[in-house]
């Protein structure tokens, strides 16, 4: 025998129903025997509790709720039926319409449903739904017969969850089975007392209906079939990539169902678990997919973890003090007297010191539970040997549960590094003594990131996914996304990272996807965006609170680094070519710096100096590895190698400052570059990350543009008056070649930390004479490096190339995330 049961969204339309007799068929053809449990019309239950509040409240809208159940049920008869089984059915509904209809009134002139009232009530759905399918089945040719399960099922009075009496129900269930060899299409959820009055089984009765079958008959299998492919790894609404379990224990299952997996009701599993029946998960509208097979089998060969899941909205309440510590029967006062107050505890935590007990229960019952509980240990409180119990809010629960943890060491460091690296703070932690569960109490704002992040710890741990803000989509921004759209494949086959752009923005507009912005389609998507504002677009990122995030700075203004700490602070790692932050106050770079620190994120800015150049990356190489440095001296401006590189005597200087910025090898403004700032800028960062305390304001710098230049109210002004000056640098160009020498503009550190920048004539000795193109270069004399001194060289300007440095960061903060 097997039982099946079809929900109510099973059976919601009539060509549901027609889905479920082409299941069926299947069994009946292959011999099987087979009886069904039904629930009501989707959404009917909730419709006939509306209508009794309504009743109940003198509000005559009930009769408009009860003309739509009356015409869904009989539209639905119309539908799958037609001649004599038509008749009959609509003469059944319209008896129970009648019905129905007296009972509202009755509740509508007494102005209240008591519970056995509602219980009643509430049976209408699923008697009404199990008739007219059981008549379409015979129908179609599929012999069946609608069995009332109140006939066969007894219970207690508990009207609303009642207590079922298995051993008189078992008894009646196999004398009715012996004598009825059609197939039974049984009510689910209803049953009834000793003095035949209707009962329900509480929420997820019908699953239990089928469970109770499924042990009284011994059946084979018990399968549940529902809108979902089985039991999944996590709650989808809340973890866009959960798939399907294909086998879980019955204790796992319980676990899960425990933690709210919608398809399992804790009460379904003990019959069936009691006589080691397995049970099936699966799907109406996916038949042919296995779904999940809950049994006592253990797979000690499959994952550590079956299922992330979680308690959304809790709150946690300690009692502490010095009086519980060594005392027998703490617990036990604690926990009677809130048992006494019919208080459900979710969670309990103690540690070994015995100085404080923490539990969890529902919000509802914080209040409730603080005075109780003080109540109880009122002798204590009074004399200061417990404090006042402290009550925390906005709390949730999330839990990794699964058999084979116990067996593999590392899981709990797993847990906590995955929540760590994604800023989600445990206030609380049980794990009990069979290692099937361990559960954390986090912040409810932190609940979806942390199922996420957990979820792809242990269920894709081989792809990680990467969600990118980007602020900037200029030169480099739009390099960058070029960048990461071709080598998204490359990166999920060779480094299992796939990076998806969740956040977009420039100047004037800003668009947000959480399944990540099509970039092939950006810049329309963009342009079709809402009104950038920086606050807003911070805030979005933070409140989506997606885990794996990464913000991207590509511009150039304080306007986005102004809002690095609080990003940071956010638990967010940063990647960024914006040198404002790094190069402000040595306080603000120490701040930044620390709050990344605590926060266990990456605060990633290599293409500050040197744009792809591992610059930044060999100096703290030297430094962690011992070595000491003496003096770093380096050509670190992109665009002004290139101007120098390029001022030969056949184009003036002026046309070659122009030449730059059109390539993007300059800031939007070149008097950022030409007057030696952005240089100041790179310098200051090196000289602190050599670990020097040094301020912008304390670097030598040039005096190398003409006064009227720099004073330019406009870029384009600025290049007006630049040609006036074209005379005058072409006559520095002559001195220097006269003496078989280049300019370069160089910055220099020394070993006391004293900094310089200066447009030098060096000769062919000198390292930096054969330059070319955009080359940066950088030279580190050091103890190691003395005598033939560590050089880097290449590209240090262009919107390639640091773009690949930004690039490279979000694949090395992907890498420190997994």
């Amino acid at each position: 025998m097997i039982v099946l049961k079809f929900g109510g969204t099973s059976v919601a339309k009539p060509e549901r129903i027609q889905r479920i007799l082409d299941i069926l068929n299947g069994y009946y053809e292959n011999g099987e025997r087979f009886t069904l449990v039904v629930s009501a019309f989707g959404g009917v239950t909730d419709q006939l509790l509306e209508m009794s509040k309504r009743a109940a409240a003198a509000d005559e809208s009930y009769r408009d709720i009860f003309q739509e159940f009356k015409d869904r049920h009989i539209d639905a008869a119309r539908t799958l039926l037609v001649g004599d089984e038509l008749e009959r059915v609509l003469d059944a509904q319209a008896e129970n319409h009648l019905e129905l209809e007296n009972l509202l009134y009755g509740i509508f002139l007494l102005r209240e449903a008591s519970g056995r009232t509602l219980d009643y009530l509430l049976s209408f759905g699923e008697r009404n739904a199990a008739y007219l399918i059981s008549q379409y089945f015979s129908s179609a040719g599929l012999k069946s017969d609608y069995l009332d399960a109140r006939n066969i099922i007894q219970t207690d009075s508990g009207f609303g969850s009642a207590k079922v009496d298995f051993e008189y129900s078992n008894h009646r269930i196999r004398d009715y089975y012996k004598s009825h060899p059609a197939v039974q299409v049984v009510t689910g959820f209803i049953a009834s007392n000793a003095s035949g009055q209707t009962t329900t089984l509480g929420r997820g009765g019908s699953d239990y209906t089928v469970s109770i079958l499924g042990a009284a008959l011994s059946a084979s299998r018990v399968e549940i079939w529902t809108d979902v492919d089985g039991v999944l790894t996590a709650d989808p609404r809340k973890v866009r990539r959960a798939f399907t379990i294909p086998s879980l224990t019955y204790e796992e299952a319980m676990e899960l169902s425990h933690f709210g997996a919608k398809v399992i009701y804790p009460p379904t599993l003990l019959p069936a678990m009691k006589h080691s029946i397995p049970v099936y998960i699966r799907n109406t509208f996916n038949p042919d997919f296995s779904g999940t097979c809950i049994s006592s089998v253990f797979d000690d060969s499959g994952l550590p973890v079956k299922g992330v899941s979680s308690i959304s909205n809790i709150a946690l309440l300690t009692l502490s003090g010095s009086g519980l510590f060594g005392v027998p029967g703490i617990a036990a006062r604690l926990f009677g007297a809130l048992a006494q107050s019919n208080i459900n505890v979710i969670l309990i935590t103690q540690g070994s010191s015995e100085h404080s007990i923490c539990f969890a229960v529902s919000p509802v019952d914080a209040d409730r539970a603080r005075e109780v509980t003080e109540l109880a240990f009122e002798y204590e409180l009074q004399s200061g040997r417990v404090y006042p119990v402290r009550v925390e809010k906005d709390l949730s629960v999330i839990a990794v549960i699964g058999e084979n943890m116990r067996y593999q060491p590392g899981i709990s460091g797993r847990l906590f590094d995955s929540l760590g690296k994604n800023g989600v703070n445990a206030v609380a932690i049980a794990q009990g003594s069979s290692e099937r569960n361990i559960s954390v109490v986090i912040q409810a704002k932190d609940e979806r990131k942390g199922l996420n992040a957990l979820h792809e710890s242990f269920f894709l741990s081989d792809t990680k996914e990467l969600h990118v803000f980007m602020v900037g989509v200029g030169l480099i921004g739009s390099t960058l996304i070029e960048q990461i759209k071709r080598q998204r494949d490359f990166l999920l086959d060779n480094q299992q990272l796939e990076v998806k752009i969740i956040g977009l923005a420039n100047s004037r507009k800003m668009v947000f996807s959480e399944e990540g912005i099509d970039l092939k389609n950006w810049k329309s998507m963009l342009v079709d965006g809402e009104i950038m504002d920086m606050p807003v677009f911070i805030e979005r990122m933070k409140s989506m609170n997606m885990s794996n995030t990464i913000f991207i700075d590509n511009t150039a203004t304080e306007k986005v680094s102004d809002f690095y700490f609080e990003i940071l602070d956010s638990s967010i790692s940063i990647s960024t070519p914006n040198k404002i932050a790094t190069s402000s106050t040595y306080l603000e770079y120490k701040r930044l710096k620390a709050v990344a620190e605590k926060r266990g994120v990456q605060f990633l800015y290599e293409t500050n100096v040197g744009a792809g150049l591992p610059v930044l990356s060999t100096l703290k190489d030297l430094i962690l590895s011992g070595d000491k440095i003496i003096s770093i001296e380096g050509v670190l401006s992109g665009s002004l190698s290139f101007i120098f590189n390029s001022f030969d005597g056949e184009t003036c200087f002026s046309d070659i400052v122009k030449l730059a910025k059109e390539r993007g090898f300059t800031e939007p403004d070149p008097r950022d570059d030409l007057g030696g700032f952005d240089v100041r800028r790179k310098l200051v960062i090196l000289a602190r990350e050599a670990g020097y305390e040094l301020e912008p304001n304390e670097v030598v710098m040039p005096d190398f543009l003409p006064a009227d230049v720099v004073a330019a109210k406009s870029v384009d002004a600025f290049f007006e008056l630049l040609q006036d000056h074209d005379t005058h640098f072409e006559q520095l160009r002559k001195e220097a070649a006269s003496e078989e020498k280049v300019l370069r503009f160089v910055g220099s550190l020394n070993q006391e930390g004293k900094a310089e920048i200066q447009l030098k004539s060096v000769d062919s000795s000198h390292p930096f004479y054969g330059l070319s193109g955009s080359d940066n270069m950088i030279v580190f004399t050091s103890l190691r490096y003395k005598e033939r001194p560590l050089v880097v060289r290449g590209p240090g300007a262009g919107a390639s190339v640091t773009a690949a440095g930004v690039f490279a960061e979000i694949i090395q903060i992907g890498n420190y995330l997994s």
